[in-house]
């Protein structure tokens, strides 16, 4: 199947301990560079995150947010720093007695000083947050891919229509070609018999120059590597996978195939055509950006 770069996939996690939020979002890109914003609590998964990541994209700039909120309450324990308060307490009975001061300290005083009292964060367990991120991770993910594959086949759809114009394109062009060499032909006739009068005509001198202009115009070539590349082009969209690289580089050939065509061109018909189809191929290459 074929899988467009751009697309969006959110999921969601909840349970009494945790909620997890989790949305992708993407646009064309030549590689994968993917961006993540998510909480520094989260940030030892980052490896982690794109690594997985790459199970589902493989092209594209993809913006990935991630939101956590913790539901624990006792997500914080309170200690005591017996031995710092003892020595608080001694160095304050020293100063009143050296200074001959009461000394007026009560427990409340003493609990302020500075690290009495520290709050100690609770240990987490790493493995638990990872397999809840990395499910609600894998959810949007997911369903991220599945809005690319949506995408993706609409673009199938126009490319594949978009092919069979231009081969309707090449067909024309095929068969005005020997129409273009008989005119050709019959105009240097009529030349000829013009200027001559009633001498006779040399038909061998007429039929080398034709050959001549008919080797100068020939674009046989280009018609049967424009009608492979087409080809090549909807078989590869059939196939699927990610192949934005491959046809980008087929419809760079199709696009030189017909400026040559193009510059052949010794005919107005002939060149509106090819006109159009340089248009047409321009147009497939565009939308060819937006697959992965």
């Amino acid at each position: 199947m074929i899988k467009s770069m751009t697309g969006f996939g959110r999921a969601e996690y909840i349970d009494e301990k945790r909620k997890i939020t989790a949305e992708i979002k993407a646009v064309n890109h030549r590689y994968l560079d993917c961006s993540i914003k998510m909480p520094k609590k989260l940030s030892f998964f980052e490896a982690s995150i794109r690594t997985l990541l790459k199970d589902y994209i493989q092209r594209g700039k993809v913006d990935v947010f991630l939101t956590y909120e913790d539901y624990t309450e006792n997500n914080f324990n309170l200690k005591y720093n017996r031995d710092m308060a003892k020595a608080y307490l001694g160095y304050l009975n020293d100063m009143a007695k050296e200074f001959g001061i009461e000394n007026d300290i009560r427990v409340s005083t003493l609990s302020r000083y500075p690290e009495v009292f520290s709050l100690e964060e609770v240990g987490v367990d790493e493995d638990e947050i990872w397999s809840d991120l990395e499910k609600v991770i894998r959810e949007a993910a997911s369903s991220f891919v599945d809005a690319r594959i949506t995408e993706g086949e609409n673009l199938k759809r126009d490319l594949c229509e978009k092919l069979d114009t231009m081969l309707t394109y090449v067909d024309v062009i095929e068969k005005r070609a020997p129409e273009i060499i008989e005119e050709y032909r019959k105009g240097l006739v009529e030349k000829v018999a013009d200027l001559l009068a009633d001498a006779k005509i040399d038909e061998q001198r007429i039929l080398g120059e034709v050959t001549l202009y008919a080797d100068k115009i020939c674009v046989d070539e280009e018609i049967v590597r424009l009608r492979s590349h087409i080809g090549t082009t909807k078989e590869i969209l059939e196939t699927g996978g990610s192949v934005g690289r491959k046809l980008d580089f087929i419809a760079q050939e199709m696009n030189r195939e017909a400026n040559t065509i193009l510059s052949k061109a010794n005919d107005l018909a002939t060149s509106d055509i090819a006109i159009n189809l340089k248009t047409d191929i321009e147009k497939v290459r565009e939308q060819i950006q937006n697959i992965e």
